[in-house]
């Protein structure tokens, strides 16, 4: 156990002691190494620690928060004091019974990375790299990265929970550099998961290499695509970065509860298609963004967000729960103690439909299929966003044709939402990194094929 009960009780009574009415402790140990490769030679080997406690207190809707980077008794009870005189109030305590509950692991380790040596690793790495230089002799430069963490957390309130976590992930990331006649386009793989080194028995390191090397070669051969509104088919896996940044941070309670959000006061209307299923689901075993519990000590839950179009519920941390009136639905996260943490996603992704990929792309005369997508941006109080497609195809007549390059996706999340007319069954996850105001943490985008029936396409 990160701290002793004997701390944490002592520390909980100082956090409350000027009249708050909720305290909350957490406590951090985490470990991480990071291997990075330059053209099949290590650049460099870096190993990580945090470790440190962070310490919140509410009165009514009110929020306090300090951090210390020491789990020492000393640390703990100083930032325990620092908060607690931010009230300057008086409160009669209560003795604080603390109650330890253990949720489970469904997140199987096989290979704790920490215990196998960096050879293994670099080979692993370098598997990788070579591939995707091997795969073609335009291709020009290959970076690639290896990364494990090992996350250790203790959450303890005045509600009496006392709970633990550990996570452990794993992630290998190979970008590729094709050149042809003075110009540069790259292509990236990077999958992960909440695993040990066993990842790779179903991530082959020179699939992900190969991965990267054939994006860059489709890219640069490709012509430029020109702007217009049309039908777009939208691939699986990363393609639901769109719902996740156009739609699904405007459903995260800090957004809602500020009235900051184009879906606040919608719960049980019609927001999407009735196509559109989407759901967060942090109870994924082995995924990247999977959680046992929250960084409030909330289990992790199955939240059907939209059902049939019908906004049914948003994604809830305890306070803004209380300026909402709604309980938790376990999505409070932080980077780290150095975070105060707020409704975050886990797994956010578009469930499967009834199309067909094949009628999908048979329904469109003229138009686009993003095959895979890259990064964008987003006004979360608009909706507005702006998305690059990495990978990209004209669709002729109902047939997938030649590759484009320089494509982007604009529009409104809500409006998006609206035009979703055709549903695939091929869901796939993919991972990636979600920065917002509590911090980057590890979070899965996905869904099916789909069909947006008109969209703008920015190009040339």
């Amino acid at each position: 156990m990160l701290l002793s009960q004997n701390l944490i009780n002592e520390a909980l009574w100082k956090a409350s002691s000027t009249g708050a009415d909720y305290a909350e402790i957490y406590a951090e140990y985490t470990k991480s190494k990071t291997i990075s490769m330059v053209s099949s030679k290590v650049d460099k080997i870096a190993d990580g620690v945090i470790s440190g406690v962070g310490i919140r207190i509410f009165k009514g809707t009110r929020c306090i928060s300090g951090s210390a980077s020491s789990l020492s008794g000393e640390a703990v009870l100083s930032c325990a004091q620092k908060v607690a005189d931010a009230l300057l109030g008086t409160r009669e305590m209560e003795t604080i019974v603390l109650r330890e509950r253990r949720f489970g692991d469904i997140h199987p380790i096989h290979i704790v990375p920490s215990s196998v040596e960096n050879t293994v690793k670099i080979d692993l790495l370098r598997e990788a790299c070579e591939s995707a230089r091997n795969y073609h002799s335009d291709i020009s430069q290959v970076t690639g990265s290896f990364l494990d963490v090992d996350h250790n957390i203790l959450i303890a309130t005045t509600e009496g929970l006392l709970a633990e976590d550990r996570q452990i992930r794993t992630r290998m990331a190979v970008s590729a550099v094709a050149s042809k006649n003075g110009e540069n386009q790259t292509g990236s793989c990077s999958p992960g998961g909440r695993m040990g080194l066993e990842f790779f028995e179903l991530h082959n390191p020179k699939e992900i290499g190969e991965e990267a090397a054939r994006q860059a070669m489709v890219m640069i051969n490709a012509g430029y695509i020109p702007a217009g509104k049309m039908p777009v088919a939208i691939g699986n896996g990363f393609g639901g970065v769109i719902f996740h940044e156009a739609c699904g941070h405007a459903l995260e309670a800090s957004s809602v509860a500020l009235g900051q959000s184009v879906f606040t006061g919608k719960l049980g209307k019609q927001i999407a298609n009735e196509k559109v299923t989407a759901l967060d689901d942090g109870t994924i075993p082995n995924g990247w963004g999977s959680i046992n519990i929250d960084d409030e000590g909330t289990p992790s839950q199955r939240n059907v967000l939209i059902e049939n179009g019908i906004l049914k519920t948003y994604m809830i941390d305890k306070l803004n729960g209380r300026r909402m009136g709604m309980a938790s639905t376990g999505n409070c996260r932080r980077q780290s103690y150095m975070f105060e943490p707020t409704s975050r996603m886990t797994n956010t992704f578009i469930a499967e439909g009834t199309d067909k990929n094949e009628d999908i792309i048979a329904s469109i005369e003229y138009g686009l299929y993003a095959k895979s997508m890259g990064g964008g941006s987003v006004n979360p109080v608009t909706g507005d966003f702006n998305f690059a497609v990495n990978e990209g195809y004209i669709v002729r007549n109902g047939k997938v044709c030649e590759a484009v390059r320089g494509a982007t996706l604009i529009g409104k999340g809500a409006e998006i939402l609206m035009d979703i007319d055709m549903v695939g069954q091929n869901l796939e996850r993919a991972q990636g990194m979600c920065g917002a105001s509590s911090g980057s943490i590890p979070t899965d985008v996905g869904q099916p094929m789909i069909r947006v029936s008109s969209i703008t396409v920015g190009g040339r």
